[in-house]
């Protein structure tokens, strides 16, 4: 079955454009939602994806409609390969249901994971470079250093519980432990 998806970010926007490009797709079956794209519940998106079958194609005017960005996009196109099911986005003539298709659709995965590993390596280098500055990032400690050694103290050699040194120094029951 060819199904269809269509969103729009408000309710005063309209799905007519979307939706006389999926009837003219040749969608048999159209979900739509009117809320905005960055919310991961959209449940008219989840119903689709819910009631996918093997052999099913998911179509969209545009990539846009179904994910907000490249790695939401993969996502979703994941979970709807995952039941067994193609993609197809009309606007950027992407098709997961023919080996060109999916050749784009990859080169598309390769871009977002390389963008993603460039942020990695660009957030490193700033913590790096700041730390020989001396600034250190992160959140401050709970504990003061003679704060960690009275916590250890009461842990360890006058057996109190953890629950009670949290209580008492107002911290959570993993600063205990890890103190």
């Amino acid at each position: 079955m060819i199904i269809g998806y269509a969103r729009v970010s408000t309710e005063d926007q309209s799905l007519d454009a979307q939706l006389d490009a999926l009837e003219r797709a040749g969608v048999q079956r159209i979900f739509a939602d009117k809320i905005g794209g960055s919310l991961r519940e959209r449940p008219e998106l989840d119903r689709m994806l819910d009631q996918l079958r093997d052999g099913d194609v998911v179509v969209v005017a545009k990539y846009d409609r179904l994910a907000r960005s490249l790695r939401h996009l993969l996502d979703i196109v994941e979970a709807i390969k995952a039941h067994g099911a193609g993609f197809r986005s009309l606007a950027e003539d992407i098709d997961t249901t023919t080996p060109a298709g999916r050749l784009v659709f990859h080169v598309f995965a390769s871009i977002a994971q390389f963008e993603r590993e460039r942020i990695s390596e660009r957030t490193k280098e700033g913590l790096e470079a700041a730390r020989k500055r001396g600034r250190v990032g992160g959140r401050p400690p709970a504990l003061s250093a003679a704060q960690r050694e009275e916590v250890r103290r009461m842990r360890d050699i006058e057996g109190r519980s953890v629950g009670e040194i949290a209580t008492l120094f107002r911290i959570s029951t993993k600063t205990v432990r890890r103190a």
